[in-house]
C-alpha cells in the first residue's frame, strides 16, 4: 500500500543513521555516473562491487553484460530478502535502470510489488503508479 512516507525523494543528499541509498549500477560494478557515482561519493559505495550492501548504499546491477530483466528480477529478490532481514533498516529506492539503463518503470516497478509491502522500504512515485495501475496493461509504442 503507497504512503507518502514510503516514498523515495527525487534528490536525496544526505542519510539518516538507518537509511540506506538503493542504486542500479554497471555489471561490472564500476560506479562512473548517475547514482552509481553518487552513492560512491557520498554513501560508501566500493568500486568493482556490482551487487548488495555497500556502505549506507545497497547496489543492483540493471546494465552492462548479460544484465537482462531476468537478471535484474533476481538481483530485486535478493535485495527484498535483504531488506526483510533488516527491519532496522530503512531503504531509499531510486527508480534503477530507469536512467542510464534505459529501461521503463513499466519494467522495473513491478519487480518491487513483494519489496513494496515492507514497511521500511521506500518506492519512487513513479513506481508507486505502476504498482497501482498493474493490472493495466503497458502503454503500446507505436513503431
Amino acid at each position: 500500500m503507497e504512503s507518502k512516507e514510503r516514498v523515495t525523494s527525487g534528490c536525496i543528499t544526505t542519510l539518516k543513521e538507518n537509511e540506506i541509498f538503493v542504486f542500479g549500477c554497471r555489471n561490472s560494478g564500476r560506479h562512473f555516473d548517475g547514482a552509481s557515482n553518487f552513492a560512491l561519493e557520498h554513501f560508501g559505495a566500493v568500486m568493482g562491487q556490482r551487487e548488495g550492501r555497500q556502505g549506507q548504499s545497497y547496489a543492483i546491477p540493471t546494465i552492462g553484460g548479460a544484465i537482462g530483466l531476468k537478471e535484474i528480477r533476481e538481483s530485486v529478490g535478493v535485495f527484498t530478502k535483504y531488506a526483510l532481514e533488516h527491519p532496522e533498516l530503512h531503504f531509499l529506492v531510486t527508480p534503477i535502470g530507469c536512467g542510464g539503463g534505459c529501461r521503463s518503470e513499466w519494467d522495473i516497478a513491478p519487480m518491487f510489488e513483494e519489496a513494496s509491502k515492507l514497511a521500511n522500504v521506500s518506492l519512487p512515485q513513479c513506481f508507486w503508479h505502476v504498482l497501482k495501475l498493474k493490472d493495466i496493461k503497458r502503454p503500446s509504442v507505436f513503431l
